[in-house]
């Protein structure tokens, strides 16, 4: 190659390595070369040759360009992570962010996973913080699991690039033999079997090796039928990816890390049945209309906009959303935010939120502007969904999600066009949780706030729940 061509492809070729479980040696023997020199290469202190780059090509089976792009995916992780407030003081333009990773990738590389580490022990800390509000002067020295799965896929925007793109490859190869059912058959020498209730002993999906068979519940619909086939392909395919995207967590509870990880193969499944380039293709074309997608994909509304929290790809991102599912006493079940939103980490959310209201219109999709306390304006859409059923009198559970984006994103949503009845500056005043909320004037009022001093109501009774000194 002449100096004019020299192709420098260090973080690709790392992360080619790695999502392959291979160490520089492993690598160095594959391809015929010495350690040192894949060390060199990753570095970028050696341009790859062109008879390197074949042999990458022929022995892993890839795609030259994807060798080619220079570390795009970590320029634009670099960039958007500078994005954060608190480097709003520092002047960093984007070309310097391109310099670090394509001359310093391995700085770049230590910088994001340090970035990542504090993003999660901030909301490590939050959650800390609200359990001691909510325990008072007793505290709690309990870790929660639940949170602690949480807090990984907040600190990660429930974004993970690395499964997306294998799922991807899985959903290509799944097409080309029409079905998950035709797949699972030619490359694993599985038979799906539908089978009632009774049988399933309980379990909605069992895999049986003893008689190479997956075993379904007839009684689910069809969309959940492909979910929980897709769920045991990213089990039996994926697994060493999933675990790779796990190993970067730090947890103190077992439950806590296998919530992860069914978190994550859940994530697998999704992106493998609405695969990240043609699904984000697909919800600009239908501006993020829910149920169309559903249809275009073959899924769920709940799976679809679940699936809608996760575009988040660097280079490719579509509208940030939070999603939210609570059943009519409040309770949440699960929770996830690419959006900013401030969920109240432990007890109940607002009231005056119509996610707790769309249980009184059953399947009906409805919208409403919300304005926090510190003036963020968030769109939401709500609606019910439901679990079980599928006959006569077997047991059904009835829940609402929530989807919901930033006010700048509106706009793109099919849900906003053509509502002039849709105001912004008409926004639901809400509050994160009433003991952290300072509207005093509130009628849906629960609790008071942390830090303000009840009136007596001797001679008054005002017509807020509470009453407040000024002071």
């Amino acid at each position: 190659m002449s100096n004019s061509q020299r192709l420098y492809v260090g973080p690709s070729l790392r992360r080619l390595r790695r999502d392959r479980g291979l160490t520089q040696s492993d690598m160095a023997a594959d391809l015929d070369v010495s350690p040192s020199y894949i060390a060199l290469l990753e570095r970028n202190h050696r341009p790859l040759s062109a008879e390197v780059l074949l042999r990458l090509a022929q022995t892993y089976n890839i795609d030259m360009s994807t060798l080619a792009d220079n570390g795009s995916d970590d320029v634009a992780r670099l960039q958007v992570v500078l994005k954060d407030p608190i480097f709003s003081d520092i002047e960093l333009p984007s070309l310097e962010a391109a310099d670090v990773v394509t001359n310093f990738p391995g700085i770049a590389e230590a910088f994001l996973r340090l970035y990542t580490a504090f993003h999660e022990e901030q909301l490590a800390l939050a959650d800390r913080s609200a359990e001691v509000m909510t325990a008072g002067d007793r505290g709690t020295d309990a870790t929660d699991p639940i949170a602690e799965s949480r807090r990984f896929l907040a600190a990660r925007r429930n974004s993970f690039p690395l499964i997306d793109d294998v799922a991807e490859r899985l959903a290509q190869s799944v097409k080309t033999h029409d079905s998950f059912t035709a797949y699972l058959a030619a490359r694993h020498d599985l038979r799906v079997r539908r089978v009632p209730p009774e049988v399933m002993v309980g379990s909605i999906r069992r895999l049986d090796l003893h008689r190479r068979e997956i075993l379904l519940d007839d009684e689910m619909d069809g969309a959940s039928q492909n979910f929980q086939l897709a769920l045991q392909l990213s089990y039996l395919e994926l697994g060493k990816e999933i675990d790779a995207v796990l190993h970067d967590g730090k947890f103190v509870t077992e439950t806590g890390e296998r919530l992860t990880r069914r978190a994550l193969a859940s994530y697998a499944a999704a992106a493998t049945i609405m695969p990240y380039s043609a699904f984000a293709k697909a919800v600009e074309k239908r501006r993020y209309d829910v149920e169309a997608l559903g249809r275009q994909f073959g899924t769920s509304f709940e799976q679809t906009a679940h699936r809608l929290t996760t575009l988040q790809k660097p280079g490719q991102e579509c509208v940030p959303f939070f999603f939210i599912r609570v059943d009519e006493a409040g309770n949440v079940s699960k929770r996830l935010d690419g959006a900013g939103f401030p969920f109240a980490r432990h007890g109940g959310g607002c009231p005056l939120w119509n996610l707790h209201h769309a249980f009184r219109t059953p399947r009906e999709i409805v919208t409403q502007w919300l304005e926090l306390p510190d003036g963020q304006r968030f769109f939401s859409i709500a609606r019910t969904v439901t679990a079980g059923g599928g006959g006569f009198g077997r047991p059904r559970v009835d829940r609402a999600v929530a989807l919901g984006c930033a006010a700048e994103h509106a706009h793109r949503l099919i849900y906003t066009q053509g509502r002039p009845d849709l105001d912004a500056e008409a926004a639901t005043p809400i509050g994160v949780a009433c003991r952290l909320c300072q509207r005093t004037e509130c009628t849906a009022r629960s609790a008071p706030p942390i830090g303000r001093q009840i009136l007596p109501d001797d001679i008054r009774r005002t017509s807020t729940p509470f009453g407040f000194s000024d002071s």
